[in-house]
């Protein structure tokens, strides 16, 4: 279960930081979503070596919500998983700012449904 000061933070705010395994210095801002209490992200570049990448390779990480950070633990959502279409919804409802509409619209199609981490609040295990 995440704190409610992260979902107030997430509701309020458009990025969020990250950063994969425990070995990369800094945090990257993405895009994060809830659906159903649940924390998701999904990668858009798609690259070999990125956030996502390390949370599949390691299971851990950080976020960081303002001036608070969070361990957290990451696993790949199945690209089959019927919550998948209510993450795209959650990302077009979130990032529907007419600058981030093209991108919000992109990352909801299907090819990325297999770039989908789910996230696990680690600080309260």
């Amino acid at each position: 279960m995440f704190p409610k000061d992260f979902q107030a933070y997430l509701a309020n705010n458009t990025l969020i930081e990250i950063k994969g395994g425990n070995v990369r210095p800094s945090f990257l801002k993405i895009w994060v979503v809830e659906v159903n209490d649940r924390i998701f992200a999904r990668s858009w570049n798609k690259s070999e070596k990125s956030w996502f990448t390390e949370f599949q390779n390691t299971g851990i990480g950080e976020i960081k919500y303002g001036d608070k950070i969070l361990k957290v633990s990451g696993k790949k959502l199945n690209s089959k998983n019927p919550i998948n279409l209510k993450i795209s919804e959650a990302y077009i409802k979130k990032y529907n700012q007419p600058e981030n509409l093209k991108y919000s619209k992109g990352i909801s199609q299907p090819e990325y449904f297999n770039y989908t981490m789910e996230f696990f609040n680690q600080d309260s295990a």
